[in-house]
């Protein structure tokens, strides 16, 4: 048996969506002298990555980005944070992951900040698939994917030899 892989969307497609979703970031959040983008690492990461490039370029306020690594497997929240959780206090947080399946891991990303008074916490994704068990909804979404549960979405970004693209396999 092979494995079959469609291509959703391909590295120009890409980068329009998170160029799209810059822009939404933006519109929601023009009075704001800074915001953080939180990667959920590793792939959330890339792409935080990347809106904040795009960010710079467009936003006439300052974006930090930052890091949150968490263990997806564990019942409980299990995250490795690479900032000072207090730099947030009062500000906009933009969550990013690459793909939202259940929302589990977007759960607990928002764990990460429950204990800071922030200003908003928007939440970003590439794709989302329509799969939840949480009720966990993205603010900005390059595209909304209809998918079997069987069916697995592949991000790739910023791979050595491999082109950008996200498949559905």
């Amino acid at each position: 048996m092979t494995d079959k892989h469609l291509l959703i969307l391909n590295s120009q497609q890409i980068q329009q969506k998170i160029v799209r979703i810059a822009y939404q970031v933006l519109e929601d959040n023009f009075e704001e002298e800074e915001i953080i983008i939180a990667g959920i690492l590793p792939s959330g990461g890339r792409v935080a990555e990347r809106l904040k490039v795009i960010l710079d370029e467009i936003a006439p306020f300052e974006s930090r980005l930052v890091g949150i690594e968490l263990d997806k497997r564990s019942s409980k929240l299990e995250a490795k944070i690479y900032f000072d959780i207090e730099d947030c206090s009062n500000k906009v947080v933009i969550l990013v992951d690459d793909v939202l399946n259940s929302g589990k891991t977007l759960a607990y990303g928002f764990g990460v900040f429950l204990d800071v008074p922030l200003k908003k916490l928007r939440t970003a994704v590439l794709i989302d698939r329509n799969h939840k068990r949480y009720p966990i909804i993205t603010d900005f979404a390059g595209m909304a994917l209809s998918t079997v549960l069987k069916e697995h979405v592949e991000v790739v970004l910023d791979r050595d030899g491999e082109e950008d693209a996200v498949y559905l396999k």
